[in-house]
């Protein structure tokens, strides 16, 4: 039995994970990772394939001599930097109580544009500046008025915490039936602009 990605893999497994890689040597990394997940059943809560928990688990089988990858059919593009313009610059101060302010709007990103507008916010004036998130992610925009005033981010948690683990009180084999009911605020960004008092406990939902 091998462990990768939260999920355990009995010999059995390994060995039709094996058989799936040779019956075509044309398929790509990303088309095993998906008919693998199908063979074995790895879906995620909302019913999607877990494909990208399985390439990584993937690659760390062939780094343990597990299992055979292909090559990879092109190399990753290079991260383009973040170029700052108009719509992420300084606003005018928000200065008013958050009683007086109108009703708050949490707007999902979804759109490409939106993803890389709520990357800008984040490099521009986070001070961890933008990374990938890793895994599953959810990330929102803040509105007042329809004027941007923060953001959010939210990530899959993470494998092993000792801290958190201790305070929950969670044994072993309870981190890992409960750990999917667990996110991790990998980014919450208040825009330097906004001055107003609570107001940031009253951005989450």
């Amino acid at each position: 039995m091998k462990r990768y990605c939260g999920r355990n893999f009995s010999k059995q497994e390994l060995e039709q994970t094996r058989k799936l890689i040779a019956e075509d040597a044309g398929r790509t990394r990303a088309e095993l990772s998906r008919l693998t997940c199908r063979m074995l059943d790895w879906y995620k809560p909302d019913g999607g394939l877990k494909d990208m928990s399985c390439r990584v688990a993937m690659l760390r089988m062939a780094e343990d001599g597990l299992i055979t990858l292909p090559p990879p059919r092109r190399k990753p593009p290079p991260r383009q930097k973040l170029c700052f313009t108009e719509q992420t610059a300084p606003q005018p101060a928000i200065l008013r109580p958050v009683h007086e302010l109108s009703a708050l709007q949490l707007c999902s990103v979804i759109t490409r544009d939106h993803s890389r507008l709520w990357n800008e916010y984040i490099h521009r004036y986070h001070y961890l500046g933008h990374k990938p998130l890793p895994g599953a992610q959810l990330r929102y925009f803040v509105t007042l008025d329809e004027q941007v005033i923060a953001a959010l981010g939210f990530g899959a948690a993470a494998w092993q915490t000792a801290p958190r683990d201790q305070f929950i009180g969670w044994s072993h084999e309870q981190r890992q039936r409960n750990l999917p009911l667990v996110v991790n605020n990998a980014r919450f960004l208040m825009m330097p602009w906004v001055k107003s008092k609570n107001l940031a406990s009253t951005c989450y939902p």
